[in-house]
């Protein structure tokens, strides 16, 4: 029995969108994969607009998010990842993102 390798390509993201609460990738192979907005603590503090502008990247590898430095990975996703940002990275940004006026 021979298989193709497309057999055994892996999904890659086709779209993604993101609400207040819920993170959904549409998936090439047909799946939609959820998952809570505050697994992914830089998207949890994004406004709609910056949550709506997003990138596929890697021909659909993964998902970049410019205004936020965001990049989650579709494999991350089908294994249930969250974010692995250090703390100390993510008050980092945190502080830059709220600076007083």
């Amino acid at each position: 029995m021979s298989t193709s390798p497309n057999e055994f390509a892996r999904p890659v993201a086709v779209d993604v969108e993101v609400s207040e609460d819920t993170l959904t990738v549409h998936l090439s192979d047909g799946r939609s994969i959820a998952a809570p907005v505050i697994w992914y603590p830089r998207l949890a503090d994004g406004t709609a607009q910056e949550r709506a502008r997003w990138e596929l990247v890697g021909s659909g590898r993964g998902i970049h998010w410019p205004a936020l430095d965001e990049d989650i990975s579709v494999e991350a996703l089908l294994v249930g990842q969250r974010s692995t940002e250090a703390a100390s990275s993510l008050k980092k940004w945190l502080s830059t993102r709220h600076r007083s006026v």
